[in-house]
């Protein structure tokens, strides 16, 4: 058994379960680090930075923890690992700060300046599956094979320059930029990737870094670029049934209940039942998802807040699935009817992120607060959910889900002109053989239209700090008969963050349709897997065969 303690620094920020849970997995014990004083008496640090990079160091100087963390980082022979934010406050400075507060330096380890990756060449946040290209000799990696990616989720990144490459244990490509993935001096670690949200693979990292921690330099390269991996999602539509269990179903157009049955009065079934959330979700872990979405279809009567069930779902999802967890539901501000206490969505969002969380998902606030946005001319105004989310947790933490439906047209005339029109496939035209519609965005699980498209709410989004697209259509949803490509062409020809495409897949090929037809970085399935139609293997397998990058399932 292991002879010490791992001390955590969680600062308060973010989703720490899961790193507490990977640390757990390789056997070792917790002590959480909350006097500055812990620091140098610490055997083993481990920092998970979550969030934004001058919210970050303003919360370490108000704790008084950066003094001796530079201390402790000094000689470099302290065991440390730093992950994601937690190897960018290593460096100098980072043009990531808060609005309105002047710029914060890091900790100024390691030299060089954390800058913004280029959203007109990219899209931005990197996010998904990549690889690394090795710089040194480590133990840290001494159970990881070189082919083996790890997750990635960032907007910012430590580019190689003279000055720091003495440090650089990994760097990784995105398009066709080179930036640090890892770091390594004497027993001081860091990585830019989540080594708890990267399966197995992560998991080595960490079972690496615990069992030996001193670096050796290797000069010669083996690989030349990493490629971004697209990632296969699987979403779990999770509710209350008739008897108040969480059971994950499904249903088309968001109809979950089963046709009549007898004994059943109006001619309805029970909330169609396809398994509990955490026993299916880990299945699918083991399987080779890259990510898991639980999706809380429930209506909520008070809030999130009292919603202890999903909270514990998450809670114990997170205790065996290293790959990142995304929630969507109630996410917004509210007002207690009893007590009349209102919660802010910052609020809503951090109990869901401290449960397990690594997103959380939006949807009809999202589109009302991109209506705002749109009709105030483009205005901030700092309140929305997203908003105030993105400001402390990050803009990667914050998915946009948008449920719209096609209005079918036959000539661009007969819409207003502030809807962006989209010219459907010859597979797809509308049922009188339109060819030309609008996507309506709805809220309220797609029983409310609205007078707005899905391309401007999801440019307006990613304006107000949405890190990623979940993009749905509900005339697909259900049909098995692959994703609407023309929605997904659309929307992520316009905007310069990740899209995830949803709705409508049935077969492996629908996956490779989607990824080499459109600028997709993720696709998403419910039903075809819950019901077992089609294997996980059998996508990636597909996508492996039509030239298509994706991770290998370790």
């Amino acid at each position: 058994m292991p002879s010490f303690k791992v001390s955590l620094l969680d600062y308060g920020a973010g989703n720490v379960r899961s790193v507490r849970n990977a640390i757990l997995a390789n056997g070792y014990e917790i002590e959480d680090i909350t006097d500055p004083a812990q620091i140098a008496q610490a055997k083993a640090i481990i920092f998970p930075g979550v969030g934004s990079f001058g919210s970050a160091m303003r919360v370490l100087q108000e704790k008084g923890f950066d003094g001796p963390l530079r201390t402790y980082l000094s000689a470099h022979d302290r065991p440390f690992l730093g992950i994601c934010l937690g190897m960018q406050t290593l460096f100098e400075s980072s043009d990531e700060h808060e609005d309105g507060r002047p710029a914060i330096p890091g900790l100024g380890v390691i030299p060089g300046k954390v800058i913004k990756f280029d959203s007109t060449k990219i899209a931005v946040p990197h996010i998904g599956w990549n690889g690394r290209i090795v710089h040194q000799e480590s133990p840290v990696l001494r159970y990881v094979a070189d082919d083996e990616d790890t997750y990635f989720v960032h907007s910012f990144y430590a580019p190689v320059i003279e000055e720091n490459k003495e440090w650089i244990l990994t760097t990784t490509t995105y398009g066709d930029q080179p930036f640090v993935s890892a770091i390594q001096r004497g027993s001081v670690v860091a990585t830019q990737f989540h080594p708890e949200k990267s399966g197995s693979t992560g998991l080595k990292v960490l079972q690496g870094f615990l069992e030996v921690r001193i670096a050796e330099s290797l000069d010669a390269d083996i690989k030349t670029e990493t490629k971004l991996t697209k990632r296969v999602v699987v979403a779990l539509d999770v509710r209350s049934n008739d008897h108040g269990d969480l059971v994950v179903t499904k249903g088309d157009q968001y109809d979950v209940r089963e046709n009549h049955k007898e004994g059943v009065v109006e001619g309805r079934g029970g909330v169609r039942n396809l398994g509990k959330p955490v026993s299916l979700a880990r299945r699918y872990y083991q399987e080779g998802a890259d990510e898991i979405a639980f999706l809380n279809i429930t209506s909520f009567r008070q809030g999130v807040i009292e919603d202890m069930p999903m909270l514990q779902v998450l809670e114990e999802a997170s205790k065996n699935i290293f790959v990142p967890l995304t929630v969507g539901g109630g996410i917004r501000s509210y007002t207690e009817p009893i007590s009349g206490r209102t919660w802010s969505a910052l609020e809503v969002a951090s109990r869901y992120f401290r449960a397990g969380a690594d997103k959380v998902s939006m949807g009809s606030d999202a589109v009302h607060a991109a209506e705002a946005y749109v009709a105030s001319g483009g205005t901030k105004t700092g309140t929305t959910s997203i908003e105030m989310i993105s400001r402390v947790y990050g803009v990667q933490a914050v998915v946009v889900s948008i449920d719209p439906k096609r209005v079918y047209i036959k000539s661009k005339e007969e819409v207003d002109s502030k809807h962006v029109v989209v010219e459907l496939g010859d597979d797809q035209l509308g049922p009188t053989g339109e060819r030309l519609c609008w996507y309506q965005c709805t809220v309220k699980g797609g029983r409310e239209a609205r007078n707005i498209c899905a391309v401007t709410v999801c440019k307006a989004c990613e304006a107000l700090g949405a890190g990623e697209i979940m993009l749905n259509c509900i005339d697909m949803d259900g049909q098995c008969n692959g994703f609407d490509l023309s929605l997904m062409r659309a929307v992520s020809r316009a905007v310069s963050i990740p899209v995830i495409a949803s709705s409508g897949a049935g077969t492996p090929g629908h996956f490779t349709d989607v990824f080499s037809k459109t600028n997709v970085q993720a696709a998403l399935a419910a039903g075809m897997f819950h019901r077992r139609e089609v294997e996980i293997e059998d996508v990636k397998a597909a996508m492996h065969a039509h030239g298509t990058a994706t991770r290998k399932s370790s």
